[in-house]
């Protein structure tokens, strides 16, 4: 293992070799294919997975799926900041990054593009595929909980963000987040105490933690868990399954989430969002938190003037 100023470098020679052929042989048009599979383990995708089933299909499906997919989240960044492993394009002149994870950052600035170990779009795809399986236990929902993850992690080795074993540990984080959040929320009945045993598993990264992701997935989690402690308290938002209004909320949720994301940023300076200091990372926790919190706690209020929510006067 190498280690540099900012980060480790160690991979097996067989990974550097397969990736190297991989985008040597598989073309422009399977690169294009795999990279697109890239989008199952992404955030906005995924808050629109969740957003679906917890604003229309099942409410408390939702909950699981964003709880157990939100903790996968956090302790995969929580590793990579231990292993601090730097991407393989970073150290390898053969290896092409092809899909970033921050377009708008330098592709060589490791705190907006993140540690390479394990794979967060592999574990994102396994948490968020297989809470679905395991809550719905459908046959067809088995095949894609298993599929999608498998094509996602693939995706991530073809367009050279990460190691082969990057991606099997993502895929491991991913299916034990699934087991233990699952069994906790069917043993911890105290929504108050479920959430207060998940954040302190969390909350240590805070003290070491340097990458932007984390503070993301952090941010993520405590609005939602504020979201749903506010739904339980007043919102009692009712899910429907009317075409017209479920993608009317599934619209709805992704028109607030990008314009609030988008005017968050706005006082704040881009030099200074993407500079990585400890300020630019807590207010990145800050931005998110209330995003979230407005997309899953606050939005739901407006489903009462649905036409099918009015009451008959």
């Amino acid at each position: 293992m190498e280690r540099t100023a900012d980060g480790n470098t160690f991979f097996f020679p067989w990974e550097v070799q397969l990736m190297e052929w991989l985008q040597s042989h598989i073309g422009d048009a399977g690169i294009s294919l795999f990279s697109f599979f890239s989008l199952f383990g992404e955030e906005l995708p995924l808050i629109l997975v969740i957003g679906f089933v917890y604003w229309s299909y099942d409410k408390k499906l939702g909950r699981s799926i964003g709880l157990i997919a939100l903790m996968g989240l956090i302790w995969s960044t929580m590793l990579k900041n231990i292993a601090l492993r730097r991407r393989p394009y970073f150290d390898h002149e053969n290896i092409k990054i092809l899909r970033v994870v921050e377009p708008e950052a330098d592709i060589y600035d490791i705190s907006a593009q993140g540690y390479s170990f394990p794979s967060i779009h592999s574990d994102n795809a396994v948490t968020v595929f297989g809470s679905l399986a395991i809550n719905l236990r459908k046959h067809w929902i088995t095949v894609i909980a298993i599929v999608i993850p498998l094509l996602t992690g693939f995706s991530r080795i073809v367009v050279g963000a990460h190691y082969p074993t990057d991606v099997l540990g993502g895929w491991l984080v991913g299916l034990l987040s699934v087991a233990l959040v699952f069994m906790l929320q069917n043993k911890v009945k105290n929504t108050l105490v479920l959430y207060g045993i998940l954040l302190l598993t969390a909350l240590p990264g805070f003290f070491f933690c340097t990458s932007a992701d984390y503070f993301t997935a952090m941010g993520l989690l405590m609005g939602f868990m504020g979201a749903t402690l506010l739904d339980d308290h007043c919102v009692h938002f009712k899910n429907t399954r009317k075409p017209l209004f479920m993608a009317a909320r599934l619209l709805g949720g992704l028109v607030v989430y990008i314009v609030l994301n988008t005017a968050l940023k706005l006082p704040f300076p881009e030099e200074f969002l993407s500079g990585g200091s400890t300020a630019a990372l807590l207010v990145r926790c800050a931005r998110y938190a209330i995003v979230a919190f407005v997309d899953f706690g606050v939005y739901p209020l407006l489903f009462k003037f649905e036409p099918a929510n009015r009451k008959r006067t």
